[in-house]
């Protein structure tokens, strides 16, 4: 659900029919993150109170996800605002040379520690395998502040579609608007994917699927998306724990994958 709001909420603010929850590198500064606390091995001590108190080995890679996801979203807005201003070019083009540039260490992580390399691809995959009530204060720390920003937000969404000019003559302040909208769609991505890793399509399709269903307007839109994206990772992910035989799970990013990649293909095809 919290994928397919960003994927909302995203398209919106940038105006671009190709933005997903991915777009500004977030998935690959958490993948960047979770890679080099996977090589770095075992777990995390920390200091609380005067007491030390040590992190599992898959709550340390969560939460070097996170903040990998959240480093990369600084960075992307920061490249994204030289003019003063949050443009949507400036900003998509941002987030590209993030991606590219922590696809590049996950890349070199890889290559010098070959002993994690199928750990580190297994969850950039993305996969809900193992996942449980132990993953659920991770999302929500990040999955309701992200909702009660933009979810209110879905006039505003309304007055960016018409484009940045009209919009400030209807007294939006684009800049500031922009950069609260972005924020709050990127946070609740961060937390999906430091919990499940990377997957793919679910913000990208179910957009474009309720707006043929349900019209352009982003009230209906953000709570439908909403309901849609998690019904469809739900049946994702059963199609994952059933197409092998002996067990075998598949990860739930290369499901949506194969599923949204050739149905959006499907979608620039046909309009």
């Amino acid at each position: 659900g919290a994928l397919a709001v960003a994927g909302v909420a995203l398209q919106g603010v940038l105006r671009n029919p190709l933005a997903d929850p991915f777009t500004l590198g977030i998935s690959a500064g958490a993948a960047c993150g979770a890679s080099m606390a996977i090589a770095l091995g075992g777990t995390l001590g920390i200091w609380a109170g005067g007491l030390a108190v040590g992190l599992s080995a898959a709550a340390t890679v969560s939460l070097a996800a996170l903040l990998g996801s959240l480093l990369a979203l600084g960075g992307a807005l920061w490249l994204g605002s030289g003019q003063g201003s949050f443009r949507r070019e400036t900003v998509i083009l941002a987030g590209i040379a993030v991606a590219a540039f922590l696809g590049a260490v996950v890349a070199l992580v890889k290559a010098l520690n070959e002993e994690s390399v199928t750990s580190i691809v297994f969850w950039i995959m993305g996969s809900l395998q193992g996942r449980g009530w132990d993953s659920v204060p991770l999302l929500l720390a990040t999955l309701l502040p992200g909702l009660l920003v933009v979810l209110p937000g879905w006039r505003k969404l309304d007055m960016l579609a018409l484009g940045d000019e009209q919009a400030a003559h209807l007294g939006l302040a684009v800049g500031r608007t922009r950069f609260w909208l972005l924020a709050g769609a990127s946070c609740m991505t961060a937390g999906c994917v430091a919990v499940a890793g990377v997957i793919g399509f679910v913000g990208l399709v179910v957009p474009h699927v309720l707006r043929m269903l349900l019209g352009s307007a982003h009230g209906p839109l953000l709570y439908g998306a909403f309901l849609g994206g998690g019904i469809l990772l739900v049946w994702a992910d059963v199609l994952a724990r059933c197409v092998l035989s002996g067990g075998q799970e598949l990860p739930v990013g290369v499901v949506t994958a194969l599923l949204g990649g050739p149905f959006f293909a499907f979608l620039v095809r046909r309009r």
